[in-house]
């Protein structure tokens, strides 16, 4: 009978024994299958990223009679359409293109344009209510295109302050049927704050995304006559950046070729033909103080700045002002004639050749009225202010405490 009980607690033990080894081993396989499913998962995922283009794809919502939709390339060396597709019915769309190196583009949908950042091997997921006042957009699959996204918001925030405080200026000077200077007065530096506050969180932008497509974009909404030190400098911090980014390079080439003419560089010299024919040269002005003044008689913003200009001349002509005024006229009776109708009678040249006259390559103007103040070293101090900013300028360098 022991013998026989023993078979038995034997038997059972042995029962439970292979009972929990095979639990151990359906366990361990659910472990191993979780596992391998996990890792297949990845490898699938990574499989179906292509390499060579990057996907969007996206969903908008309340799209109304809107069917077809395009993407758009977008950099500082080129503005495309690239593709374009329809949306499906439930408002769905993909986009796939290739892009070897991060690149602006933008979604445009009807009249609403929508910015992000792709390169190759980036699944992008956008989606958008097109009834929504404020065009907002969410956006994942791509770190750059949040950033672009984020600049987009201060942007528009500021677009948004510009426009009121238009559309406030016009209607109290079409309430007095008129534009006063009064009026002016009170806007102006109201203008002049939304800019400057603009000016400041863009620069804080750019030096915390300095290295991103977003910052090129960013800095490149600034006003390069106002901000081209900061943009220069910004230039100089990333030329070893974005090499295979031709619209970016574009950036830092011109920056590059502008600078040796911004403020604190040397004034290159040059000589050019004045009224009565005969060389002026800049070195003429060593030791003093010169404000070269580029402008033409067929210039309106700068007919319409000559009054200021002549003001400032007679103030600070007796404190040390020179003036070298160089034309873009090609028409030399046209120049003489603005030059005494305006009563401007500080000495003036011109190459007679508008922007491709060789003083205005080598000062790499684009635009007018363009000036530069150069102090008796020789050292440009100033570049393009006008308005209350020259006067502002000048009476700072010329009043100075002793």
């Amino acid at each position: 009978m022991r013998y026989e009980n023993a078979k038995r607690k034997y038997a059972l033990f042995s029962i439970l024994s292979f009972l929990a080894h095979i639990s151990n081993f359906i366990s361990q396989m659910k472990k191993n299958f979780l596992y391998c499913s996990i890792i297949l998962a990845i490898f699938a995922f990574s499989a179906c990223k292509d390499k060579d283009a990057f996907t969007i794809s996206g969903t908008v919502t309340n799209p109304g009679s809107l069917k077809k939709i395009f993407l758009i390339e977008q950099d500082s060396s080129k503005i495309s359409i690239v593709d374009s597709t329809n949306l499906t019915d439930d408002g769905k769309f993909q986009f796939k293109h290739a892009s070897p190196f991060s690149n602006l583009y933008e979604i445009r949908l009807g009249g609403t344009v929508f910015d992000l950042i792709a390169k190759n091997g980036e699944q992008i997921k956008f989606s958008t209510n097109l009834t929504d006042p404020n065009k907002a957009y969410e956006i994942s699959g791509s770190e750059e295109s949040q950033k672009i996204q984020a600049f987009n918001k201060v942007y528009n925030y500021f677009a948004g302050e510009r426009t009121r405080l238009t559309a406030e200026y016009e209607g109290k000077a079409q309430a007095i049927g008129k534009e006063s200077d009064s009026l002016i007065a009170v806007y102006t530096p109201l203008f002049q704050k939304i800019n400057v506050d603009y000016g400041v969180k863009v620069l804080k932008f750019v030096a915390d995304n300095k290295y991103s497509i977003a910052g090129v974009y960013a800095i490149n909404s600034l006003d390069p006559t106002r901000y081209e030190p900061e943009m220069i400098a910004y230039a100089d911090d990333i030329k070893d950046k974005f090499k295979d980014n031709p619209g970016v390079q574009q950036f830092i080439a011109k920056m590059m070729a502008i600078k040796p003419v911004s403020v604190g560089q040397k004034a290159p010299e040059f000589t050019a033909t004045g009224m009565d024919g005969k060389p002026v040269n800049l070195a003429d002005y060593k030791g003093k103080y010169v404000m070269l003044d580029f402008w033409a008689s067929w210039c309106a913003p700068c007919r319409h700045e000559n009054p200021n200009v002549v003001k400032q001349y007679g103030i600070y002509h007796p404190k040390g002002l020179n003036i070298l005024g160089i034309s873009l006229d090609t028409d030399k009776g046209a120049w003489m004639q603005a030059a005494a109708t305006d009563k401007l009678t500080w000495t003036h040249v011109s190459d007679l050749k508008t922007f491709e006259g060789p003083t205005e390559k080598l000062y790499h103007i684009e635009a007018i009225p363009s000036n530069f103040i150069i102090n008796p070293e020789g050292i440009i101090i100033a570049k393009n202010v006008t308005g209350s900013d020259l006067e502002e300028f000048l009476n700072k360098t010329f009043n100075k405490p002793q």
